[in-house]
């Protein structure tokens, strides 16, 4: 067999269903066979709009980074058969940013699923080993493609230095946000609070062990200092101006969702004023090997997340309804 199917992204809302080759494994590769392929808010902006950010969509594409899969072949550093979840950005490994250990800022390595490399939703991707993390035998491949966005959930958590004890407010209920309530309870986090418009969402933070919940449509958050650290997995100016107002003199906070506009307005006098650490996050960088012991140990519920699966053969109505419906968290597609 040497092609295998895939979905490919032409333009804005053109998936095509199509014949792909299967890539052969370089030295210290492993070929993965994808069982689980996650979609995240970036593929939804390409899906959508043709472009991520700066990034455009200039040549036909497979998306999708969030995955899992079988190992394929023998004699490669990982066995046939081996479940792995991926690492999808892989550094140069040579720059001053990976010398440093901060290799989620290189400047010269690809991200599978970001135009143009191709992602998993081609079925088979090679992978440098050290990117393939195995996953314990009883972990559904669903839920090995969430060990990405609870990667960026850890190194977000970690980034804002939370600890046993501390007041916590998440801001945003959608799949990071959700991800980022467990990574701080799993680092021993005192009071947990969630925010968001949807209460199907605040719903599911309830259920995940959030001590309480706030619809922001109906209640504005408190303008008091009341949390240690806030973390914004919305990305909304006002979401973010108003963690900033909620957190304690000396306090932290951190922005992880992504802005919809390159340029966002924060109060720099009041946090000024009381002294808050601003801190950003982006990627991850080592909390993968974190993220799969989380998850094997059951610290984390990464398959309630899912909320709708498809074959690879219908990955335009898995767009579609990730990109339309509200009810959904994490849609996920199987080869």
């Amino acid at each position: 067999m040497n092609d295998a199917t895939a979905a490919i992204l032409h333009g804005p809302k053109d998936v095509r269903i199509e014949r792909h080759p299967i890539p052969r494994p370089a030295p210290g590769e492993v070929l993965v066979e994808i069982g689980a392929v996650g979609l995240c808010g970036s593929d939804l902006h390409y899906y959508a709009h043709g472009e991520n950010g700066p990034n455009v969509l200039r040549s036909p594409t497979a998306l999708g980074h969030e995955a899992a899969g079988t190992v394929l072949g023998d004699g490669g550093p990982l066995p046939a058969g081996t479940r792995v979840a991926i690492e999808p950005a892989i550094p140069c490994g040579r720059c001053h940013a990976c010398r440093a250990g901060r290799y989620n800022q290189c400047p010269h390595g690809h991200c599978f699923g970001s135009p143009p490399t191709d992602g998993a939703l081609t079925g088979h991707l090679t992978v440098p080993a050290e990117f393939a993390h195995p996953l314990p035998g009883d972990l559904p491949l669903g839920s090995g493609a969430l060990i990405e966005p609870l990667a960026v959930a850890l190194h977000a958590v970690r980034r804002g230095n939370v600890a046993a004890g501390d007041r916590v407010l998440v801001t945003g209920a959608g799949p990071i946000g959700l991800l980022v309530l467990q990574a701080a309870r799993a680092v021993g986090a005192g009071e947990t609070v969630v925010t968001d418009i949807n209460p199907g969402r605040l719903a599911h933070a309830h259920r995940l062990g959030a001590d309480r919940t706030l619809d922001t449509s109906r209640e504005p958050l408190p303008q008091e200092p009341l949390f240690d650290i806030a973390l914004d997995c919305s990305g909304i100016e006002a979401a973010l101006t108003a963690a900033a107002h909620a957190v304690r003199p000396g306090g932290t906070l951190v922005a992880v969702g992504n802005p919809p506009r390159p340029r966002t307005t924060l109060p720099l006098a009041w946090m000024q004023r009381q002294e808050l650490s601003l801190v950003t996050a982006f990627r991850y960088a080592g909390e993968f090997p974190a993220a799969v012991s989380l998850a094997a140990a059951g610290r984390v519920d990464l398959e309630s997340l899912i909320t709708a699966r498809f074959p690879l053969e219908r990955s335009a109505d898995a767009f579609r309804t990730a990109l339309c419906d509200p009810a959904q968290l994490k849609v996920v597609i199987e080869p």
